[in-house]
């Protein structure tokens, strides 16, 4: 995709991940699909936690590895946290009903996006995350405007 806007952005430690996520929060207004991919540990839940508190959640923000989704409710955005790491089929997404999700105006963070093959639609933002000298390297891709949008907010 030739129109897309894509940002490179080292994050030296947990706290970056984590104060990324928060600011990153702030640009995003639902309906929105986020969708994280990475190798394990590479900083997938930790920039959703900086995310979702980012948003003024108080308290532990759990993985949701085995629930595959956690919920959030705030005053102006509903969010759902996915975890797509144990699904071996696509297809099982249309069991849990994730249909449902998608129809909601929510910001929906999913990690392990690539888990769900085709039977996702296509995300507004594609984040990708690998280890670099002991931190993290994220490279941020806006795949629709409204994508494209937080992109250059986030650059400004």
């Amino acid at each position: 995709m030739t129109d897309m806007i894509e940002l490179t952005i080292d994050l030296p430690d947990e706290h970056s991940t984590i104060d990324f996520g928060a600011r990153l929060a702030q640009s995003c207004k639902p309906p929105m699909r986020i969708y994280l991919s990475g190798e394990l540990g590479a900083g997938k839940t930790t920039l959703s936690r900086g995310f979702i508190r980012g948003l003024g959640h108080v308290g532990s923000v759990k993985s949701p590895t085995y629930t595959l989704v956690e919920p959030y409710e705030f005053d102006d955005a509903m969010v759902f946290h996915f975890d797509l790491y144990r699904v071996a089929d696509p297809e099982e997404l249309a069991y849990m009903g994730f249909d449902d999700y998608l129809m909601a105006p929510a910001l929906l963070l999913v990690e392990w996006a690539e888990r769900g093959g085709d039977w996702l639609p296509p995300p507004d933002l594609l984040i990708h995350l690998s280890s670099l000298d002991g931190g993290r390297q994220l490279t941020l891709s806006g795949r629709s405007q409204q994508g494209k949008r937080v992109c250059q907010q986030l650059m400004a």
